[in-house]
């Protein structure tokens, strides 16, 4: 027998979401308004199905789902340029919404995206055969780099995040390495943007552009550099 899993989203109202779906290259194969709205986007073998809720509340929403791919550079790509065009801009704060690609500490090369409906959908490509959480490392600066990752594009707690980091970038007594710091800050700024707060984000992204880093630090920092250049295009 071959099995398939299809996703039963909410929202509020269908077409906001049905076109937020077009703009990343969608079909919609299915749509009613009545006896209740529902929707069936399709993209390749992804199929995402909605439904209306007149009551439901987006911003609240703990719902969504996880898409695995082959190819997450290009989905990211596609999807960043569908939202560019239908919306003006890449949406990075507010509903709908994309975030950074980034690989994450269970394995997955991954983004996350928010549509109208306050689903979550994180998109990711394994890099690793073990798909489980990596113990948090000892040392100062990489253990808060990977708690901040968890907790701002895994569980999506920005505040918690942001407390990670601006703890150890105050402490006097331990100092980060070049790529530790842009990293941070990075991460810090896209945080700060996120949350609204765009003087902060500013000053932090304006001194992670001046730190001077190694042919090998840049390496090493690819996504935090690709990520820096979008957050202050």
């Amino acid at each position: 027998m071959a099995e398939k899993t299809i996703p039963l989203l909410p929202c509020r109202t269908v077409q906001p979401v049905v076109d937020f779906y077009t703009a990343l290259g969608f079909e919609t194969t299915f749509l009613q308004k009545s006896p209740y709205p529902y929707a069936v986007v399709e993209r390749g073998a992804i199929e995402l199905q909605f439904f209306g809720m007149k009551e439901y509340d987006p911003k609240e929403s703990y719902s969504g789902c996880y898409v695995v791919t082959d190819d997450v550079e290009r989905l990211h790509t596609a999807f960043r340029a569908g939202l560019k065009t239908a919306y003006g801009k890449i949406p990075s704060r507010g509903l709908p919404r994309i975030g950074p690609l980034k690989d994450m500490s269970y394995g997955m090369r991954q983004f996350l995206m928010t549509d109208p409906g306050g689903n979550s959908i994180r998109v990711g490509q394994p890099i690793s055969e073990d798909q489980t959480h990596r113990p948090a490392p000892k040392e100062t600066f990489a253990r808060a780099l990977h708690m901040a990752d968890l907790f701002a594009d895994s569980k999506e707690d920005l505040p918690g995040a942001a407390k990670i980091i601006d703890r150890v970038l105050g402490l006097t007594d331990e100092r980060p390495t070049p790529e530790q710091e842009l990293r941070l800050l990075v991460l810090r700024g896209d945080i700060a943007q996120r949350l609204g707060d765009d003087a902060l984000a500013e000053r932090l992204l304006t001194r992670a552009a001046r730190l001077r880093l190694t042919d090998a630090e840049r390496r090493a920092a690819h996504d935090a550099l690709t990520r820096l250049a979008e957050l202050r295009a």
